[in-house]
C-alpha cells in the first residue's frame, strides 16, 4: 500500500477513510461516520468502550475533545483556494453532562462564515474565527461544548 499525503486527498469519502484508520482517532474508538462531497459538512461519532472509558465509567474527557480536532479547519482548507495558511490555534472545552454512551459531533460551515472569513482576510491580516461545537449523547443531550478558535490569514504571495 502506498502512502498519499494527506494534502492531495480531494475526495471527502477518502479522507474520511483515512480519518477513520488514523491511530489517534482509531485508538479512541472515534468513527468519522460522514463527510459530505462539498466539505460542508461532517459527523464524528464516539461509541463507550472498555478502552476508551474513564474511572467513573463515563466517556474519557480527551477523547471528547479529540473528537473536535482538525474538522473546521479541514473543511475551510477545502473550500478555500490555496491562497490561506488555516490551522487550529486553541479550543476549550466545558463538560456539561456525563456521557455514558455513544456521542456525536456535528459540523456544518455555511457560505456566510465563508463570507466573515473572506471579508476578515481580505487585506491580509490574520483572523482568529471562534466556532462553536457541540457533542451530545443519542438522545441529543448536550454533553459538552468546545471552542475552537481557527486562524486564517493570506499567504504571504497574496497579501
Amino acid at each position: 500500500m502506498k502512502f498519499v499525503p494527506m494534502k492531495i486527498v480531494t475526495q471527502a469519502k477518502w479522507l474520511r477513510r483515512g480519518m477513520n484508520l488514523w491511530p489517534p482517532f482509531w485508538g479512541a474508538g472515534i468513527s468519522v461516520t460522514r463527510i459530505d462531497d462539498d466539505f460542508r459538512q461532517a459527523q464524528v461519532r464516539m461509541k463507550l468502550r472498555w478502552f476508551n472509558r474513564n474511572y467513573m465509567g463515563t466517556q474519557y474527557g480527551g477523547s471528547l475533545y479529540s473528537m473536535t480536532d482538525a474538522f473546521y479547519a479541514i473543511m475551510i482548507i477545502r473550500n478555500l483556494d490555496n491562497k490561506y495558511f488555516v490551522w487550529d490555534k486553541r479550543a476549550s472545552i466545558d463538560y456539561i453532562a456525563s456521557a455514558k454512551g455513544t456521542v456525536y459531533a456535528n459540523y456544518q460551515l455555511t457560505d456566510d462564515m465563508l463570507e466573515t472569513i473572506k471579508h476578515n482576510t481580505e487585506n491580509g491580516e490574520k483572523f482568529l474565527y471562534d466556532v462553536p461545537v457541540e457533542i451530545v449523547d443519542e438522545q441529543q443531550q448536550l454533553i459538552a461544548k468546545v471552542n475552537k478558535v481557527i486562524y486564517i490569514r493570506k499567504k504571504p504571495k497574496y497579501r
